[in-house]
C-alpha cells in the first residue's frame, strides 16, 4: 500500500469521527478494512424553524444530551438565533438576512449531557435557530420546539423536533384547501446561499407552478414559503417534495388550519416499500393515510394496524393503491377504537418506494386539535425526545415484525431530579403505550431515551398534550435512531506512523 492510499483511508476515518459519515467503497480501501469501531460523533448540527408569527405564541425549547461512553471531553452545544442584524434583531417575521450580524446570546446552552436545558420565547418575533453541538454534547443531542398558540388559525400545541440539514425531504399531508395555511420552513445554516426546488403533487399529479423553481435560501437565513403562493389549485392532500440543488437546509411544513387547530409536519423517512407510522392516540376521532409514490410504478400497499393484541386489518381500508407520481390518501376513522395503535403499510405484491404520513385528529366539534405523525426509522440502537413532563407525556412503542426488549431512561429533569430506567418487552406485531419512567424528585422536564436491547425492530413515538379552555391541545413527534455513533473502519496497518 502506497503513502496516498494510507493518508487517504486516515483522512476518511477523521471526517467520519466527525461528520458521523463513513464510506469505503472500493475493492482496495475495503481489503483494509477489518471491522468497523462504533465511535461517537463529535460534532453535529440542528435547525429549528420560526415558531410562530402569533403575538400570542409561546415557544419553549428543550436540549437533552444523553450520556455517551466514550464520548470525547469538553465541547459545548448552543442554539443562536440563524441571523443577527446589527441592532441584535431578526430583520422580519417572514425573513432573516445575515448581513451585518452580531453576536448574540444564545437561546440556550446546555451545562452538562444527562441533564435538559431549557429557554423560551414569546410573541411572533422569534427566529429560526441554528444549533451547533460539538464534543460530549454532540452524540444523539436532540432539541425539542413546542409552542402554545391560545387562539387563532393553528392555534392549540405545536411541537417539532429540530432537524439536521439535508438535501432531500418528503412531506406528504400538506394541503391547500380553503381552510389550511401551510408553509414550508426553509433554513441555510451555512455560508454560501442554497438553491431549492418545491415540487407540489396531488390527487392527479403534479400541480402546476413555476414559483417554485430556483428558490434562493440566503445565507444564514430562513425563509417560510407559503404553499398557496406556487400554485392556485386547492387540494385537500399534497405532497411536498423539497429537493436542494446545490448547499443544503432544514425542512419542516407548519400546517394551520382554521378549525382544527395546526402542528409541524416533519419529513416522512427515505421512500421505502414497507414503512411504520407509530403512536396514533388512543382518542382519535379521525385519522387520514397520505402516501406517493416518487418513482415511476404504482404502489400497492397492505394496510395494517399493530394494536396492544396484534396486527388487524382495518375494515375497508385493507389496502391502498397510489398511482406513481400521485397523491393517494384514504380516511380511517377511529381507527384505534380506543387502544394503542400504529400503522403499518407493506407491498401486496412487488415492492416499490413510497413515502407517507397521518394526520390525526382528537376531539370533537369546536374543541378538535391536529397533529401529524410521519412513516419514521426505527428506534436503531438508540433515540431520544426531549420535554416531557410529569403529566401529559405517553411514549408509544411497536415491534411490527418481531418481539423485542427495549431499555427505557428518564433523564434527570431540568431543574432537579435523578434519571431512573425501565425495561419493557414487546411482543410481535403490538403496539404498547409503554408506562415510561420519571425521574426521582423530578422538578421541570425531562428526556425519554429509548435503547433497544434485543429482538426485531422498534418504532417509537411520544405524544405531549395540554388541554387549555377545553381543547385538546397535542402534538406527536416520533422517535428515529439519534444516530449518534458511527462506524469507522479500522484499517490493517499502524497508521501512526507514515513512512515516506
Amino acid at each position: 500500500m502506497n503513502r496516498t492510499t494510507v493518508s487517504l483511508i486516515a483522512g476518511t476515518a477523521a471526517l467520519a469521527a466527525v461528520t458521523g459519515f463513513a464510506t469505503l467503497s472500493s475493492p482496495e480501501a475495503a481489503g483494509t478494512a477489518r471491522t468497523a469501531a462504533e465511535l461517537p460523533v463529535e460534532r453535529t448540527s440542528l435547525l429549528c424553524p420560526s415558531p410562530s408569527t402569533s403575538d400570542i405564541a409561546e415557544t419553549s425549547y428543550t436540549s437533552f444530551t444523553p450520556v455517551t461512553k466514550d464520548a470525547g471531553g469538553g465541547g459545548k452545544a448552543e442554539l443562536q438565533a440563524a441571523a443577527e442584524e446589527s441592532d441584535g434583531k431578526s430583520k422580519s417575521k417572514s425573513k432573516t438576512k445575515g448581513k451585518g450580524k452580531k453576536a448574540a446570546k444564545p437561546v440556550l446552552e446546555p451545562q452538562e449531557p444527562g441533564k435538559p436545558a431549557t429557554g423560551d420565547t414569546s410573541g411572533g418575533e422569534a427566529p429560526a435557530l441554528v444549533g451547533t453541538a460539538e464534543g460530549k454534547f454532540a452524540p444523539g443531542w436532540t432539541v425539542q420546539e413546542t409552542t402554545e398558540v391560545a387562539a387563532g388559525s393553528g392555534r392549540g400545541l405545536q411541537g417539532v423536533n429540530c432537524s439536521a440539514p439535508d438535501t432531500e425531504f418528503w412531506f406528504p399531508g400538506a394541503s391547500t384547501a380553503a381552510d389550511r395555511t401551510d408553509y414550508v420552513h426553509l433554513t441555510n445554516p451555512d455560508d454560501s446561499a442554497a438553491v431549492v426546488d418545491i415540487e407540489l403533487y396531488g390527487k392527479d399529479g403534479a400541480l402546476d407552478s413555476t414559483l417554485g423553481e430556483g428558490i434562493t435560501v440566503a445565507p444564514h437565513s430562513s425563509d417560510p414559503i407559503l404553499l398557496s403562493t406556487l400554485t392556485e389549485e386547492k387540494q385537500e392532500n399534497l405532497t411536498v417534495h423539497v429537493n436542494v440543488r446545490s448547499g443544503r437546509v432544514g425542512a419542516a411544513v407548519q400546517a394551520l388550519d382554521d378549525k382544527l387547530g395546526g402542528d409541524w409536519l416533519a419529513a416522512s423517512t427515505d421512500p421505502s416499500g414497507s414503512l411504520v407510522l407509530p403512536g396514533i392516540p388512543k382518542d382519535a376521532t379521525a385519522v387520514r393515510l397520505v402516501a406517493f409514490a416518487p418513482g415511476e410504478s404504482d404502489a400497492d400497499l397492505k394496510v395494517q394496524l399493530a394494536s396492544p393484541s396484534g396486527l388487524i386489518t382495518p375494515a375497508g381500508n385493507e389496502t391502498l393503491h397510489v398511482k406513481a407520481g400521485m397523491t393517494a390518501s384514504a380516511d380511517l376513522g377511529d381507527v384505534t377504537r380506543g387502544e394503542a395503535g400504529s400503522l403499518v403499510l407493506t407491498p401486496t405484491d412487488t415492492s416499490v418506494p413510497v413515502v407517507a404520513a397521518l394526520r390525526v385528529v382528537r376531539g370533537k366539534g369546536d374543541d378538535q386539535e391536529t397533529a401529524f405523525i410521519p412513516a419514521t426509522r426505527p428506534v436503531g440502537t438508540r433515540a431520544t425526545v426531549a420535554d416531557n413532563s410529569a403529566k401529559g407525556t405517553t411514549l408509544s412503542l411497536t415491534a411490527p415484525t418481531r418481539g423485542a426488549t427495549v431499555k427505557v431512561t428518564a433523564s434527570a429533569g431540568s431543574g432537579g431530579g435523578e434519571a431512573v430506567s425501565k425495561t419493557f418487552t414487546l411482543k410481535a406485531g403490538t403496539t404498547q403505550n409503554v408506562e415510561a419512567p420519571t425521574p426521582t424528585g423530578l422538578k421541570g422536564t425531562y428526556a425519554l431515551t429509548v435503547e433497544h436491547v434485543s429482538g426485531g425492530p422498534v418504532y417509537g413515538a411520544r405524544t405531549l398534550a395540554a388541554t387549555e379552555d377545553g381543547v385538546p391541545g397535542f402534538t406527536i413527534q416520533t422517535l428515529p435512531d439519534d444516530r449518534g455513533m458511527v462506524a469507522v473502519p479500522e484499517a490493517d496497518e499502524d497508521l501512526s506512523v507514515l513512512q515516506k
